[in-house]
């Protein structure tokens, strides 16, 4: 029987995840819409910053990870790292003005704006990664178990697009439609509202959260403990967790050859243009629905069994996105796509908490997005920016490619990198037996 939560934790688990990941929503794909229209990026300034923002979540999450499981609290961290996170947003309604104002032309106000985006993402990553990928997660590890751990991870994995469609759907309030047809928002205005939303949030978990108060870790040196899950030995003593990661690090490069571009991809003006939001949401919610109710698969038929479906989903949907240009088939291909890896994400994220050793809870936090977010994202993108840098012509449609328009074979690209992921679920059977 699965063990009850209650309210209060469902609510706040709910809550930090959605805000949370309206946070990252700015950061993964509102910032690359931001650096593009401000400042005039390329695509390949796009994939420095997201590699950028992956080797500072990492670090960020190894460091603190750790450091949370030594004082053995959660919520300090949490709620720190969360009012800081909201006011590292806010800076960002500055940036054009503070861009204009310290350089003296043109291309300097261009050049100097990338870096300095690039730069104040980095920041905001760091206290998002301090608040969220370590300590939240954690906590939430903390406080469930493995009868409902595929349920929470459930809902916990709809998050993102649920964020994604609050974000661009609020955003809609705020867009400026350009006489070419071209799309762009008042980011002033929409960073302030994404920043001052954190901090409420902040406010609300500093009076309603309860520590999980894992017991603290005292022995051994904190360096060891930061490295610990990087050493042989670790890995053979939990030789499933570091496959299920493997599996996961696959999907989630699959994932980052065309996630980075997809709202770029999608907005183009022979693709979907303004309409774009209207497709997403849909599109998001479907795939958000089906994802609530399909995280408690792994609760009752195991991870091999329930991660299939999904990973079948997302190769039907990307092989679609590649050749179908209609809106029609863009919606079809959007929706299988997003429930193959809202619902692989889902399984794989619950069969991680299942296996990590439950006294290094936030140690293993860093391990996680060292194989889940910093080597999909410095190797993903660049793929993306490769791929549609070198395509001559966009499948579907006669559209030459200038290198810094996504092209529609960034999708197959993702595909054929999913693929590997079932090499790894059959040597994990294979162990297993």
């Amino acid at each position: 029987m699965a063990t009850q939560l209650g309210k209060k934790k469902w609510f706040l688990i709910t809550m930090l995840a959605l805000v949370g990941q309206v946070a990252w929503a700015v950061e993964n794909n509102f910032f690359n819409l931001f650096i593009q229209d401000a400042f005039g990026a390329s695509l390949s300034d796009v994939a420095l910053m997201v590699s950028a923002s992956a080797l500072t979540a990492t670090a960020t999450t190894l460091f603190v990870g750790a450091w949370s499981d030594r004082v053995g609290k959660r919520k300090l961290f949490i709620v720190g790292g969360t009012f800081l996170w909201g006011l590292s947003i806010l800076a960002f309604a500055a940036l054009q003005g503070v861009s204009a104002a310290l350089a003296r032309d043109a291309a300097a106000i261009a050049t100097f704006g990338i870096t300095l985006t690039i730069i104040f993402d980095c920041v905001m990553t760091f206290f998002g990664s301090l608040s969220n990928d370590s300590c939240f997660n954690a906590w939430m590890t903390d406080v469930t178990d493995d009868t409902n751990r595929g349920k929470v991870e459930g809902v916990n994995s709809a998050m993102p697009l649920l964020a994604m469609l609050a974000v661009f759907g609020g955003a809609m309030f705020l867009m400026i439609v350009n006489e070419d047809g071209t799309v762009t928002y008042n980011y002033p205005l929409f960073f302030t509202i994404i920043g001052a939303l954190v901090l409420l949030v902040g406010v609300l978990t500093l009076f309603l959260m309860e520590d999980s108060q894992p017991v603290a870790k005292q022995e051994g040196a904190y360096l060891a403990d930061v490295l610990y899950g990087f050493r042989p030995t670790s890995m053979a003593q939990n030789k499933i967790l570091y496959l299920v990661l493997g599996g996961y690090c696959v999907f989630s490069t699959a994932l980052q050859v065309f996630m980075p571009y997809y709202v770029l991809y999608l907005r183009l003006p022979y693709i979907l243009g303004e309409n774009y939001v209207f497709v997403m949401a849909p599109g998001i919610v479907i795939a958000a629905v089906f994802t609530i109710f399909y995280g408690r698969m792994v609760d009752r038929h195991g991870f091999l069994r329930a991660v299939l479906l999904p990973l079948v989903l997302f190769l039907i949907g990307c092989v679609m996105l590649t050749f179908l240009t209609s809106m029609a088939g863009v919606f079809a291909g959007s929706v299988l796509m997003l429930c193959g890896y809202l619902g692989a994400c889902a399984c794989f994220g619950a069969e991680v908490r299942n296996n990590t050793p439950l006294d290094r809870v936030g140690l293993f936090q860093g391990v996680r997005i060292f194989m889940v977010v910093l080597i999909p994202m410095l190797i993903g993108p660049w793929i993306g920016s490769t791929i549609s840098a070198s395509s001559s012509a966009m499948i579907g449609f006669g559209v030459v490619g200038d290198g810094f328009t996504p092209s529609s074979l960034i999708f197959l690209g993702g595909a054929a990198v999913a693929m590997l992921t079932f090499v790894v679920l059959f040597v994990m059977r294979r162990v297993r037996k």
